[in-house]
């Protein structure tokens, strides 16, 4: 009996279509897929765009949609979408009605929603040298910080550095403060932490004024730029030496650039890596949000709702928090009559942020950021709904909006607990801090500690954080890097220097970030084995890749084979 072999034209068949089912399993359609997408403009933080910027370029690449966004700052975000220039805005602080320290107005008539979309650290990063060489284990309390970016320490040779620097005396250099020129929500986040914790300090400085701005009340010899990454560039530039400025974490990593370690109210110098603001985030107080995590918008204003309260991060007494942890938010259209928004710019931005909820928050830990918790995650996929059944004045026909609330188990979240809104995995599997990360102990070795370490010996010389996969960078950054080998998610480019990670004898992965418990890749911190539908995908994927490997090889060397034996 012959065996029927099968042809070149069957096998390559049956290779595209193992290839695409593969790539069927790995991504997932978005809420509105098989509608008609329109671009859609937006603007607004530069403090979220180290995220947004990777976003925007996973959905053009796997989707096609065409996503335009200005990192102007998040002053000008709310602008921009108050005065009807944009789709949608971004923001890391609501609109405050009038800015209390420069008068401007900040509200709009134009009807809105807040939808809560990443969460991240507002980094100290710096520029000091000692022998040529970048110094990369700075500590300093919450007090040093306020006084030296409201002019009370201007050397880094200060007693009070170098007291908490284990006596460890810097340079005697001028301190050089870089703060934001335009109106940022970094400058809003930091100053508002400064007011609430040092008002004898930072008051006097902001000309007797309580309260946040989004404006820095630049005086002396402090260097005034605009945007993170403006920041992030004076202060790695040639002629950044003796320099410290603030901006979102993501710049710096991604910079290889060294950050303060900042001690917290638990007397631990920590930074601010996915973990630490996890860990802090669990004391922020939301608007519209119960302690068991639940969230309504029942009974709450709409300009407040899901809004933040920091009150409880500053002060919590959690060794692992990083104390200026804070979320970020998009602004969206909540009228049915809003006359920029077509039902194509409506799917497009409903998807868009369905996307950014979901798969985009895989991306936050190696970016820089932290990941949402389930419970915001929720309320957020609440105010997306607004783009379409939910619209102000009627909902509008035609937009396609999935709303996953009743059922969360799809989006791949680091963060989510099954059955639990108001735990966060990633807050319960952080690593504590070093013994010699605490205040009272010497500076852990000569080098930088590595963030998030949680044993072991005491680092003489350890490397500065691992970035994250490259995509869509920030502005004059440099890509990030994956662990070694890796390639980032859906097309992003290859490693440029990362670590590989390690496996540890107790099964535990151990990162470039120190970080024990998670890779460097997007979905690091998600165990298979703790989601039924990770296991079922994986699980096909490995039943086709076997097929893929196995029988097409054998089948097309017999195929040749035979066609040799026809002549």
């Amino acid at each position: 009996m012959k065996t029927r072999l099968l042809r070149p034209a069957v096998l390559r068949s049956v290779a595209v279509a193992l290839g695409l089912g593969l790539v069927t399993l790995f991504v997932a359609a978005p809420a509105g897929a098989g509608t008609e997408y329109a671009e859609i403009e937006g603007s607004g933080s530069t403090w979220a765009y180290g995220i947004i910027a990777p976003w925007i370029a996973q959905v053009q690449s796997a989707y096609g949609m065409q996503i335009t966004f200005n990192q102007s700052g998040s002053s000008q975000g709310r602008k921009d979408f108050a005065n009807g220039v944009t789709d949608f805005g971004d923001s890391d602080i609501p609109y405050q009605g009038v800015d209390p320290t420069t008068g401007q107005t900040d509200a709009s008539s134009r009807p809105y929603a807040y939808a809560p979309v990443v969460a991240g650290g507002t980094a100290f990063t710096y520029h000091l040298t000692v022998g040529g060489h970048l110094v990369d284990n700075i500590r300093l309390s919450g007090e040093t910080i306020t006084k030296i970016f409201t002019n009370k320490i201007t050397n880094w040779a200060d007693p009070q550095i170098t007291k908490e620097n284990g006596g460890h005396a810097f340079p005697s250099e001028t301190i050089k403060p870089v703060v934001r020129s335009d109106g940022s929500g970094a400058t809003a986040q930091f100053t508002l932490w400064m007011d609430k914790q040092y008002p004898a300090l930072w008051r006097p400085f902001n000309g007797g004024k309580a309260g946040l701005t989004s404006i820095f009340p630049r005086q002396g010899s402090q260097i005034a730029v605009a945007q993170d990454a403006g920041v992030m560039n004076t202060i790695k530039g040639s002629g950044g030496e003796g320099e410290i400025g603030y901006t979102e974490y993501s710049y710096p990593l991604q910079a290889h650039y060294p950050v303060v370690y900042v001690e917290n109210r638990a007397g631990y110098y920590v930074q601010p890596t996915q973990y630490n603001v996890a860990v802090a985030l669990t004391q922020a107080r939301i608007i519209g949000c119960t302690n068991n995590g639940s969230c309504s918008p029942n009974g709450v204003p709409a300009n407040s709702y899901l809004t933040q309260n920091l009150d409880g991060v500053y002060t919590y007494k959690d060794a692992r928090t990083y104390p200026l942890s804070s979320y970020s938010y998009m602004i969206i259209p909540a009228a049915k009559a809003d006359p920029r928004m077509t039902v194509s710019k409506r799917q497009t931005l409903a998807d868009f942020l369905s996307y950014s909820l979901c798969t985009g928050q895989s991306l936050a830990g190696p970016y820089g950021y932290s990941p949402l918790p389930l419970n915001l995650v929720k309320a957020a996929f609440g105010q997306v709904e607004k783009l379409g059944p939910q619209a102000e004045g009627g909902a509008v026909a035609g937009v396609n909006i999935k709303n996953p609330s009743a059922n969360l188990a799809g989006c791949n979240n680091p963060t989510f607990v099954k059955g639990n809104l108001a735990a966060n995995h990633l807050a319960q599997v952080a690593p504590m801090p070093l013994a010699c990360q605490k205040a009272t102990s010497q500076p852990c070795g000569d080098s930088t500690v590595p963030p998030g370490t949680n044993g072991g010996s005491t680092p003489s010389g350890g490397t500065s954080p691992t970035s994250a996969p490259t995509g869509s960078t920030p502005t004059g950054t440099t890509g990030p890097a994956t662990a070694a080998g890796g390639t980032a998610p859906d097309g992003g480019a290859a490693p440029d220097g990362g670590t590989a990670p390690v496996t540890n004898a107790d099964g535990t992965v151990t990162t470039a970030e120190g970080a024990t418990g998670a890779t460097t890749t997007p979905t690091a911190t998600v165990l298979a084995a703790q989601r039924q539908s990770d296991t079922a995908i994986w699980g096909w994927t490995a039943v086709l890749e076997l097929l893929a490997i196995v029988l097409l090889p054998g089948l097309y060397v017999a195929w040749t084979r035979r066609q040799r034996g026809v002549r």
